[in-house]
């Protein structure tokens, strides 16, 4: 009997099978005691390949005490009583699939038990010769009395300027009142940073924070908030991201890292569980975020995860991005320009320490069951073929695709950004976040007689912002523009709606091509790539564009300012909304700015009714309670979103993991909490902040849609007023958007 990897080739890099494996042969919730492993081949041919014992005994004829022994089923076990630990099994292993483990020193060898099979997504593993060994399940670790059950208990603090590290206590009331994630980021940050600190000086400080969930084996758990004064607006910033890092920081012993002041030189944050260092950067200082993952890791090892940041970032540009895991990036409000101002370059983290759970067991059962619930979605299967990417066809359909500048809503040719296009002409795999079952991210790989280059994606927001808003209607055009961004360290989603105004105002003689050095047309992805990367080097009209479109507006002048497509200096995410009053409400209050994270409603407002502005403002606060939530609690919204994933899953598992009892009311009041805690940042740090901050630019409400299925359709500036009426009173905010004493009291703000 053994285990084997049937379709390897079709992994996702979810590590569910890891972390299975570890909760059943050594109660531990850390892949990182698992007996195999999946190792990711990236950024080429980018894959997963799986290590696998197969049984073959080479470890029983070196063990010196016949500690190895073979079953009836062809099974060779470790008998933990007569192991000495010397180790010679894991130097003998020819697959290099055997681990010491560094508490007991027993090394860890696969039991062929097939608990990994049955919460694979894709099916890739199966046992031979029967269903799996009879192994019975370790007791897990819970966690010991007085700790705060299913936090790791500390907040890393690393103060850059001098050099100091230091852990304090996670406060109880922190989270019980905050929960985790952006909620941990906005006390934290709120109570910090002074009023009047420079984005981009020391006086800025950045919280990098899991949720309570990351980690664990509950669906979609790999989630992190980078949050800081953002650069783009001055006001509060913040950014999620997926892959694996949020696991790791929380394997590794903390539920937030806070880094402050700035580094003397270019440099990188080491963590390995207890030992924290400053090291030298200079070496990667200047390499695309990608190839800077590559080294750390060929220098530090495989199993460290890494967040990286760009030329862009080191240059301060206001939109740059943190990425991570070849592909993955924490893009909106310039969370990589801030690291670049603190002189860091990169972040790597490995962790192999357990998270404290209040109940092992309980928490292993409910995981399952949320994994089969999952697996059980009608329209998984197309998730795992086109993730986000499918959404293409549909924002068409319903007028909401940017185009040319948010000129309009919808392409023509946009079938040639369809979904099947991109499976057929770049996809290389599927790839997945930690623990997702839905594996949306499309690994591609775009190649002509002009580039050559591996990327993870592209997703929908590209899609829409760098294919549609730039009218670049072929595929690999896009894949390979999305390189170029994720290199550079650019946020696709600024980028697009740098870029794209750019060649609106290029199209309208507002600016030349002695100005651009380049001609800045619509659907030139050489003038995308040109523009991209002068913008990551401020080279030229790119010093202008860095500082995005409302700060290039004001300087190119000519009217631009009326469309450029921005609120609160945070560049507008790819769904045109003139035809969908709640969505337009939903940008307009987001608290960083123009973003679909917080509120998307378009799918409410075509089922209620496209011209009724009853009930927008009212389902706008639900979903920027709701949505944020997953934020706070270190997972993925995706599920509950795309899937229909119940809501009832996570008070089940926050349970097991917390001890404690939570409904979504007081989630929600949670989240309604934090959202009044970043309007306060706001009225903190920018002077006069009220209304006028939440109108989006003009030509949302003075040009009306000129083509495509929502053709006319316009939303006055006096119906985004009663919109924001509506909103403000249904807070507790005055006419300005300012919470109200009243409100703060009942929030205990």
């Amino acid at each position: 009997m053994r285990l084997l990897a049937l379709k390897p080739e079709e992994c996702t890099g979810c590590r569910t099978c890891e972390l299975v494996c570890a909760l059943h042969n050594q109660g531990e919730n850390n892949p990182a005691k698992a007996a195999l492993r999946v190792h990711g081949l990236f950024p080429a041919p980018g894959h997963y390949e799986l290590k696998i014992c197969d049984q073959c005994g080479e470890c029983a004829k070196v063990c010196p005490t016949e500690a190895i022994y073979r079953t009836d089923d062809g099974v060779y076990l470790i008998d933990p009583e007569q192991c000495t630990g010397c180790n010679a099994c894991v130097e003998a292993c020819p697959l290099g699939v055997m681990f010491t483990h560094e508490s007991t020193e027993v090394p860890i060898k696969c039991t062929s038990c097939g608990e990994c099979v049955a919460l694979c997504p894709k099916q890739v593993l199966a046992m031979e010769g029967g269903q799996g060994a009879d192994v019975q399940p370790k007791d897990g670790l819970n966690a010991a009395a007085g700790t705060l059950l299913g936090y790791a208990g500390k907040i890393l603090r690393v103060d850059l300027t001098t050099g100091a590290i230091t852990r304090e206590p996670l406060k109880p009331e922190l989270a019980r009142d905050y929960m985790g994630g952006r909620g941990f980021a906005a006390r934290i940050l709120y109570d910090e940073i002074p009023a009047g600190a420079d984005p981009l000086g020391p006086g800025n400080k950045v919280a990098v924070v899991p949720g309570p969930l990351s980690g664990t084996l509950s669906v979609s758990a790999g989630r992190v908030v980078f949050a800081a004064k953002s650069p783009a607006s001055h006001g509060w910033g913040d950014s999620n991201m997926g892959g694996h890092l949020a696991p790791e920081i929380r394997y590794a012993g903390y539920d937030a890292i806070i880094l402050e002041g700035a580094a003397p030189r270019p440099s990188y944050l080491y963590i390995k569980d207890d030992r924290v260092e400053i090291r030298d950067a200079s070496f990667l200082w200047g390499k695309g975020a990608i190839e800077a993952e590559r080294a750390l890791k060929d220098e530090l090892g495989d199993e460290f995860q890494i967040a990286t940041i760009g030329p862009a970032g080191e240059n301060r540009v206001v939109f740059a991005c943190v990425s991570h895991d070849f592909g993955r990036q924490a893009g909106r409000t310039g969370m990589g320009a801030v690291l670049g101002s603190k002189n860091i370059k990169a972040i790597a983290v490995r962790g192999t320490k357990a998270i404290p759970l209040a109940d092992m067991a309980a928490m292993v059962a409910v995981g399952k069951d949320m994994f089969r619930s999952a697996f059980a979605a009608p329209n998984l299967k197309e998730w795992h073929l086109y993730g986000t990417a499918g959404v293409v066809p549909w924002a068409n359909e319903i007028g909401a695709f940017p185009t040319r500048n948010f000129q309009t809503g919808y392409l023509e040719g946009h079938e040639s950004l369809a979904p099947e296009v991109m499976r057929q002409e770049i996809k290389v795999n599927d790839k997945a976040c930690f623990t997702c079952p839905m594996a949306c991210g499309n690994y591609s790989h775009t190649k002509t007689d002009r580039y050559d280059a591996y990327v993870e994606g592209p997703e929908y927001e590209t899609l829409g912002l760098i294919g549609g808003n730039c009218a670049i209607k072929d595929m690999k055009d896009v894949a390979y523009a999305n390189y170029v961004c994720d290199e550079l360290g650019l946020d696709t989603i600024s980028a697009g709606g740098v870029i794209g105004f750019v060649m609106e105002c290029f199209e309208k003689g507002i600016v030349t091509s002695e100005q651009t050095g380049v001609e800045a047309k619509f659907g030139s992805v050489e003038a995308f790539a040109a523009l991209a990367r002068k913008i990551a080097f401020r080279d030229g009209i790119g010093d202008v564009l860095a500082g995005g479109v409302r700060q290039a507006a004001r300087v190119f002048g000519g009217g631009s300012d009326r469309f450029a497509i921005q609120v609160k200096g945070v560049e507008w995410s790819a769904y045109e909304s003139r035809g969908t009053p709640a969505n337009m409400l939903a940008y307009m209050t987001c608290d960083v700015g123009a973003h679909h994270n917080r509120g998307w409603a378009a799918t409410y407002d075509i089922a209620t009714g496209r011209d009724t502005l009853e009930g927008k403002a009212k389902r706008v606060i639900e979903l920027q309670h709701l949505r944020p939530t997953f934020d706070n609690l270190g997972v993925c919204r995706l599920p509950w979103v795309e899937i229909d994933f119940d809501l009832a899953w996570y008070p089940k598992t926050l349970k097991a993991i917390t001890g404690r009892v939570y409904e979504w009311d007081e989630l929600n009041k949670i989240a309604e909490r934090v959202y009044n805690l970043t309007r306060l940042f706001w009225i903190k740090h920018v002077p006069g902040f009220g209304r006028k901050d939440d109108m989006p630019p003009a030509r949302f409400y003075e040009e009306p849609i000129p083509s495509g299925p929502t053709e006319g359709r316009l939303i006055t500036k006096e119906q985004m007023n009663r919109l924001l009426d509506d909103y403000y009173a249904l807070r507790g905010w005055d006419s300005e958007g300012h919470p109200t004493p009243q409100k703060l009291a009942e929030l205990g703000l």
